[in-house]
């Protein structure tokens, strides 16, 4: 259990670690590669160790050094006979992000079949438009438990190619995980999405990293149509940007207290749709903006100062839903509501998020209304609230966003604190530099 100290205000400057969603691309597509590929600044996380792990047994070189990982790539010719037997488990934890992208990953393998599975939560979280579109591609896998969700068995031939469907979009993985083998078809992959997809910024991150690593993409302005000509991808030095997720917890910080956070390594603009987080906190009262380049940087990043009189908005945040719980504990302290819409996608996250996030918010004394796919939080200027254990259900994101709240409420406890390895391992040391610490 943490308890969460209030401060009266805040003025840092900090790092975020490296983003997680680049991170996980960059390793696919480094590990797909011809040559070898430098990451700087890669994540290292519970999640990453996963995927490192699982690229590991289906054959790939990965050194880990401080702040750079060295990835020599397959070229394309993941094997099942790496694996120490012919039916080989790989087991991801509750890491949806590379459940959905090594299941793709692992249909290129030849020789043998590959199992993968994850915890009890990731066993319920749902993957059959993925496992629909790689069958239209030629792909033989199966769903153990008939239920679309993992543990899957795919038994390696390779991808044909050619058209297919991805029957929804909203996990905007499941279009990732599709595009980042697609130049490894036998023949011109082609992609169309029925409906609207979701998170439309993630994909745009996975094109973006892509094209880095020498792979073009063809798409319409919607994102609901695709085309990857046959090719591979190329080893090179890539740098990962600070994460703008993570990041959100500190904007989010400065926001409630009136404070000033400078996060140095989130570039503006970023490849992350969650940057446009400090948009929304822009909107709700604060001043956001794009310092000058640091000694020694790339980049300043941005510079956000909060405000004593947060206004609620109404917004839409299917393009980023990762920070919408960051959202919901500024909104319990601005004045008005804020409705956060079109966030339905949230329930299949590491726990139903938007569940949990008001159940939490009501804990506090917030009055939070749940709808479907949208939430309602009912600002009051964040008077008459009151402390409490909140409950994070194993999720890193509830940990990290909660925190928040009891720089503003005494006696704010966050249990399962350590919950934020997932994403963040020393997220509460860097915590603690908000106090000067």
């Amino acid at each position: 259990m943490k308890t969460i100290e209030p401060l009266e205000t805040i003025d840092v400057t900090l790092d975020a670690p490296g983003s997680k969603s680049i991170t996980q691309r960059a390793l696919v597509a480094a590990a797909l590669a011809e040559g070898d590929s430098v990451l700087l600044n890669p994540l290292v996380s519970e999640d990453t160790d996963y995927s490192i792990a699982a690229l590991r047994k289906m054959g790939v070189v990965i050194e880990c050094e401080p702040e750079q990982w060295r990835i020599t790539g397959r070229g394309g010719r993941i094997s099942a006979a790496c694996l120490p037997r012919q039916a080989a488990e790989i087991f991801l934890g509750n890491n949806g992000t590379a459940t959905r992208f090594l299941t793709s990953v692992a249909a290129l393998a030849e020789g043998g079949a590959i199992r993968i599975d994850g915890d009890q939560r990731m066993r319920e979280r749902p993957i059959g438009p993925l496992l629909a579109a790689l069958r239209g591609w030629g792909v033989a896998i199966a769903d153990d438990l008939g239920n679309s969700c993992p543990p899957l068995t795919i038994t390696g031939q390779g991808i044909d190619g050619g058209a297919t469907i991805l029957p929804e979009g909203k996990s905007s993985q499941y279009l990732s995980s599709l595009l980042l083998v697609a130049p490894y078809a036998r023949r011109k992959a082609a992609i169309r999405v029925e409906g609207e997809v979701l998170s439309k910024p993630y994909v745009a991150m996975t094109i973006a990293v892509m094209a880095e690593f020498g792979v073009q993409s063809e798409f319409n302005h919607d994102f609901t149509e695709f085309a990857v000509e046959p090719g591979h991808y190329q080893g090179r030095v890539y740098e990962i940007e600070g994460d703008a997720s993570s990041a959100s917890y500190f904007w989010a910080a400065a926001a409630v207290t009136a404070g000033r956070v400078q996060v140095a390594n989130v570039p503006a603009p970023s490849l992350q749709g969650d940057a446009m987080l400090v948009a929304l906190l822009a909107r709700m009262g604060c001043e956001v903006n794009a310092a000058e380049r640091l000694p020694g940087r790339q980049t300043g990043g941005f510079v956000l100062s909060g405000s004593k009189n947060l206004q609620g908005i109404d917004v839409d945040m299917a393009a980023m839903p990762d920070v919408a719980p960051t959202l919901a504990v500024v909104a319990a302290f601005a004045h008005g509501d804020t409705v956060i819409r079109n966030i339905g996608h949230l329930r299949i996250k590491e726990c139903d998020r938007l569940s949990a996030v008001v159940t939490e918010l009501r804990k506090l004394g917030v009055a939070a209304d749940e709808f479907p796919d949208k939430m309602v939080i009912h600002g009051n200027g964040g008077h008459g609230l009151r402390g409490a254990r909140i409950d994070t259900y194993h999720d890193h994101r509830m940990a990290m966003s909660f925190a928040v709240a009891g720089l503003k409420i005494p006696g704010v406890e966050i249990m399962d604190e350590g919950c934020v390895k997932k994403s963040f391992p020393d997220f509460w040391r860097r915590w603690a530099l908000l106090a000067g610490r």
